[in-house]
């Protein structure tokens, strides 16, 4: 029995990056052995054990035939007949078939070595299209390693691929779990990219894929192209270090501009609701987490009114900080100023533009916060008001607070730099 270190920790050692979860490959082994030295089973579909003492996963070398369509379609065969080459060949790509022994020997039989040297992202063979979800981890590693390209025959395959249908089998939760992964890495429109160049992208996600050629306001958007747009939006969330929900909500915030009729582009007049309807769906689809689904929401029906909330009066300011559940959730309202700030960045030659507008609404949060509401239901409930009448007297008193801290339209104030304020629509 001979055990290997294989995939992405070869991989990012090579690159000298820092690498996350170690996984190893048994070959020659047998079940009964692992278990017999204290290591046990997790594998459901093919034989899978955890170390005894480090947890990391160890898997019996195996190979994979196709059997049906889709990401389950395989008939796994594990056997200490199968060979570390055998077990290699299986991976998606070049990069990821590599293997380490135990004197730390690289075992490279498909030219991982050389396409990490120029940058290339290829397939191992053309068992690769045998599984769509590569196609959904090969656009991630895109988005990750951002100075490398897709091989011309990788990209002919996927394109295959998708014409032959087999992204249509995929299942949500597997396509949630790749493109939110996607989301987090260091250029997340490199992901978009590559699945709008072979096409998957209007299969999995037409929503998003309808977004480009649709233009805008060549005044507010000098990159015009709405789908351009998009791509700047995320690489601001990542370029701010954003948190999923906050880069989902960016993927999502203008679904709404891809189904504006014809005859009033470029403005995009009423693709909030539009929006909040598509990421719905979206979001049921794919069965995307509560948290993002909810965030995505908010941002896609209010970003227009916080990018315009400088010219909003007190009482129009708590009726937005009550729309954006501010008060009962104030983390999540500084998220949605942050979905709100990727939105305003990511735009042509705005890319380093102070967003004035985040750090003012999240000043008027913090003032109204710091009204004591109990003192002032006490006061309305001993003047005898009740039920709305003590909501009126809160969001008064909150008026005031808001009044007694800020500077509002036609008082003296500092400039907003060009293109985020004075009552530009950003939407």
């Amino acid at each position: 029995m001979k055990i290997y270190l294989v995939g992405g920790a070869v991989r990012d050692a090579l690159l000298g990056r820092d690498g996350g979860d170690r996984d190893w490959v048994v070959v020659g082994g047998t079940p009964e052995g692992l278990l017999n030295q204290g290591y046990v089973p997790v594998g459901r579909d093919f034989p899978v054990f955890l170390h005894p003492r480090t947890k990391e996963e160890y898997a019996l070398a195996r190979t994979e035939r196709k059997t049906g369509r889709g990401y389950h379609g395989f008939a796994v065969y594990a056997a200490p007949d199968v060979t570390l080459e055998d077990d290699l060949a299986r991976r998606d790509l070049t990069i990821n078939a590599m293997a380490q022994d135990e004197s730390g020997q690289i075992v490279d039989p498909y030219g991982g070595q050389q396409d990490l040297r120029n940058k290339v992202l290829r397939h191992v063979s053309e068992a690769f299209e045998e599984d769509p979800v590569r196609i959904l981890r090969l656009a991630r590693f895109a988005a990750r390693f951002t100075d490398f390209h897709v091989a011309d025959d990788t990209q002919a395959l996927m394109r295959k691929m998708v014409d032959q249908g087999e992204v249509d089998h995929l299942v949500p939760e597997r396509v949630w779990q790749e493109l939110s992964r996607g989301l987090m890495e260091a250029k997340p429109s490199r992901m978009l990219d590559v699945l709008r160049d072979c096409g998957a992208l209007a299969r999995l996600l037409p929503e998003v894929d309808r977004l480009w050629g649709v233009p805008q306001r060549a005044d507010y958007h000098p990159e015009v192209d709405t789908g351009v747009h998009l791509n700047m939006v995320l690489d601001m969330a990542a370029r701010i270090e954003a948190i999923l929900p906050v880069r989902y909500a960016a993927l999502c915030h203008d679904l709404g501009k891809g189904t504006t009729p014809a005859d009033i582009l470029p403005r995009h007049l009423g693709h909030e609701g539009r929006s909040v309807d598509l990421l719905r769906a979206v979001s049921t689809r794919l069965r995307v987490p509560v948290e993002c689904k909810e965030l995505a929401e908010v941002v896609a029906r209010e970003h227009g009114n916080v990018h315009r909330s400088d010219d909003l009066n007190p009482a129009a300011l708590i009726r937005l900080l009550d729309r954006c559940d501010a008060f009962r959730k104030p983390d999540r309202f500084i998220q949605i100023l942050q979905a709100c700030e990727c939105d305003a960045r990511g735009r042509l030659h705005f890319e380093d533009t102070v967003y004035t507008q985040g750090e003012r609404l999240a000043q008027v949060l913090r003032v109204c916060l710091a009204v004591n509401t109990a003192e002032v239901s006490a006061r309305a409930l001993a003047e005898g008001h009740q039920g709305p009448a003590v909501g009126r007297a809160i969001a008064h008193a909150r008026e005031q607070a808001i009044e007694a801290h800020l500077t509002f339209p036609g008082e003296e104030r500092q400039k907003p730099p060009p293109g985020t304020g004075g009552g530009q629509s950003l939407a």
